[in-house]
């Protein structure tokens, strides 16, 4: 039986990147998700794609009134959430620190940081109804072992990793598990603004000598341990903070 059979999920920035990767393999494990995404036409593109235990929520997650809209969708589609992927996530470029101006700060904290706290209030309260529930954040190994460069989102992603093992230690009493994942820079549309350069084969392979297992992350990686969280087997697993990284924090 697939892991997650009769789960309903919500994943958030589920249109691109590690958020696509976890919702396809939730819906292979058997769950029912919501994809939450600020691009709704293409949360709705892979909503189709993904079939009929899938559906889509044009969703800012800086926005407390969108991030109770898309949980109320939930509930009336398919339930009450069992499991909530906090992946939503943004970055400033690579660049020194004082480059980076207040705007910038403030929409990486607000994505990074701020759409927890929405999501808390939105479905905490439900989950509590039944004294069970999963959440789970993506971190980030920048937030242990920071490069120069991103202080600010850096500072946002060490956030993440502390917010989520103080909610498995409130929430825990409550049936509620909340771990986080915390990948290496990865496979995705930022990865230009995470090196500071162009994307090229030569700038690649400097990061990459970086990670003692010679890649850098893919939404299949983070995915996989994604699924293993919300699953039944991972039940007495709360609070951790699991590097998805090849070792780069090591």
């Amino acid at each position: 039986m697939p892991q997650l059979t009769n789960k309903i999920a919500i994943v958030t920035g589920a249109a691109s990147g590690f958020g696509a990767g976890i919702a396809r393999s939730y819906i292979e494990a058997g769950a029912k998700v919501v994809l939450a995404d600020i691009n709704g036409e293409a949360a709705q593109r892979l909503a189709e794609e993904l079939g009929p235990n899938a559906c889509a929520a044009t969703c800012d997650v800086t926005n407390g009134e969108q991030v109770q809209a898309a949980v109320q969708l939930c509930v009336d589609t398919f339930g009450i959430p069992d499991i909530v992927v906090n992946n939503a996530g943004t970055t400033h470029r690579n660049q020194p620190l004082m480059n980076v101006d207040e705007k910038t700060f403030d929409r990486v904290f607000a994505v990074n940081v701020k759409s927890i706290f929405h999501m808390v209030k939105a479905v905490v309260p439900l989950m509590r109804e039944r004294k069970n529930g999963s959440i789970i954040n993506v971190g980030s190994v920048a937030g242990i072992r920071p490069r120069p460069g991103l202080t600010w989102y850096n500072g946002s992603k060490g956030a993440v990793n502390l917010l989520s093992k103080s909610l498995a230690v409130e929430l825990g009493p409550d049936g509620i598990r909340v771990n986080n994942i915390c990948p290496v820079m990865g496979e995705t549309a930022l990865l230009e603004d995470f090196m500071g350069v162009p994307d090229t084969p030569e700038n690649r392979a400097r990061f990459v000598a970086t990670i003692p297992l010679g890649r850098l992350s893919k939404p299949s990686d983070i995915a996989a341990v994604a699924v293993f969280l919300a699953s039944d087997e991972a039940a007495f697993l709360n609070g951790v903070e699991l590097p998805v990284d090849g070792g780069r924090v090591v």
